[in-house]
């Protein structure tokens, strides 16, 4: 239940390891995505036949490697079962209510993976760190949480908290991959250019927040993320392991004959075509 003391610093960039240290080259690593792909239809399947609960949550620095992660999860599946949320931040109504209140309506009901891309850990994280909320706030904060999420093991929610734990060297090669690339320059807002020089307030942080919240209903799992697509990997194969799922029975699907067509006839579409430039 102590506070993980590890923090990696060093310049951890470079090619994928598999097991044993061998690089893990993208063919390899598509084909192992691709068979955990297939066991998280299973999941997805299973997850609606017994109509299970599951919360995953994604913390982390700037940069750990979250959106890719959860976009690794969720890109064959259902988004009516693996539900993915990015609140934005609070509005003025939303900060006068009780702190939790705005995540609570996300939570899953029966048949549902809901997914917190950044969640109310965002109280002991950047909000402390920027000065979003009081010491007081923050401190209050950690003595509460680990009774709201045993409340909601309690009411039958499988509660699964990731905290993707990247080093400083390759967090400042991805921010400034994200200056450098028109596609990424929008995940790169002021604030996480401001945060970017507070490393060890949030490694103070983030330390305070498994110290409080690391419990034995609701334990933090921590992957290391230097190496995008192994971490990916481990987490989905983790995530797996935590559930016990049973494929679904087999049922053999068959495409029905067509209608005898009609006899053809000139028909003018009433849309506009689309112009095929490529």
């Amino acid at each position: 239940m102590g506070r993980n003391k590890k923090d990696t610093r060093g310049k951890n960039g470079g090619d994928a390891k598999g097991e044993g240290g061998e690089a893990l080259g993208g063919k390899q690593y598509r084909k192992e995505l691709k068979r955990l792909h297939v066991e998280l239809v299973k999941l997805q399947e299973w997850v609606k036949l017994k109509g299970l609960k599951i919360c995953v949550v994604f913390e982390g620095r700037d940069g750990a490697g979250k959106g890719g992660t959860i976009k690794a999860i969720t890109e064959r599946v259902s988004p009516r079962v693996f539900r993915v949320v990015a609140l934005p931040a609070p509005t003025e109504r939303e900060k006068s209510q009780m702190y939790v209140q705005r995540y609570i309506r996300h939570f899953p009901a029966a048949g549902e993976v809901v997914i917190f891309d950044r969640s109310w850990y965002n109280r002991a994280g950047v909000e402390r760190v920027m000065g979003f909320c009081t010491k007081d706030q923050a401190k209050a904060f950690l003595g509460a949480v680990p009774g709201v999420e045993k409340a909601m093991v309690d009411s039958g929610i499988l509660v699964i908290k990731y905290w993707l734990e990247v080093g400083a060297d390759e967090q400042t090669r991805r921010l400034r991959d994200r200056i450098d690339d028109g596609r990424k320059i929008w995940k790169l807002s002021p604030m996480d250019v401001e945060s970017y020089t507070r490393w060890d307030d949030y490694t103070q942080a983030r330390d305070d927040m498994f110290a409080a919240t690391h419990t034995a209903w609701a334990p933090w799992h921590v992957v290391d993320s230097n190496d995008k697509e192994r971490a990916r990997l481990n987490i989905i194969h983790h995530l797996l392991s935590l559930v016990r799922y049973k494929a679904p029975k087999g049922r053999k699907i068959e495409l029905p004959k067509r209608k005898k067509p009609r006899p053809s006839r000139a028909r003018e579409l009433q849309a506009t075509p689309v112009p095929e430039k490529y």
